[in-house]
């Protein structure tokens, strides 16, 4: 019999919109855009692959530390995030999300083809454009700040209007020394 593992959730009002939180108790797992009631059954596939079978339970107090990162990240009082999390995904999904944490600093850009270069895989392109998608940390892992070749903005899972608030937000605080 399999056991049921519960995983905890929480709700957070944004400028661009309701941020859910999904953790374990010690680790957020992810953040995405929408509420509770739009995510459940994307989340219900997500954790199956990856835990088997769980439960949601809304519990606030696991997420008082991220959720007042990401308050002070929209105040304009933090650009980076120091809150445990723990990504899951492929081998490779996991070394292009590390890339944008690790490689595009707050308020800067960077192509598909330059995380592919930087990930030693130039003619990963498409691949890396997969990974990008597949993002489990909405601004947390800042998929926002990946733009096409042109120089344009092309694709976000929360809607282009909230990548070009997020970029254009990073640009007017660049400002900051934290």
């Amino acid at each position: 019999m399999t056991k049921l593992i519960t995983l905890y959730y929480d709700e957070q009002d944004t400028p661009i919109g309701i941020l859910t939180l999904l953790g374990d108790g010690e680790h957020v797992l992810r953040i995405d855009y929408g509420s509770i009631k739009d995510l459940e059954e994307k989340w219900q596939k997500w954790t199956k692959r990856y835990f088997g079978d769980v439960t949601f339970v809304h519990n606030p107090t696991v997420f008082i530390e991220p959720k007042n990162e990401i308050s002070a990240y929209f105040s304009g009082d933090k650009k980076t995030f120091t809150f445990s999390y723990k990504l899951y995904g492929t081998d490779f999904q996991q070394q292009v999300w590390r890339a944008l944490v690790d490689r595009i600093p707050f308020g800067e850009m960077k192509t598909y083809k330059d995380i592919a270069e930087i990930i030693g895989n130039p003619k990963a392109v498409r691949a890396v454009g997969g990974a990008v998608n597949k993002n489990p940390f909405s601004i947390i892992v800042p998929c926002h700040r990946v733009i096409g070749a042109n120089g344009k903005m092309v694709g976000y899972n929360g809607g282009l209007d909230k990548k070009e608030y997020l970029l254009s937000f990073e640009s007017n605080n660049l400002k900051l020394n934290i």
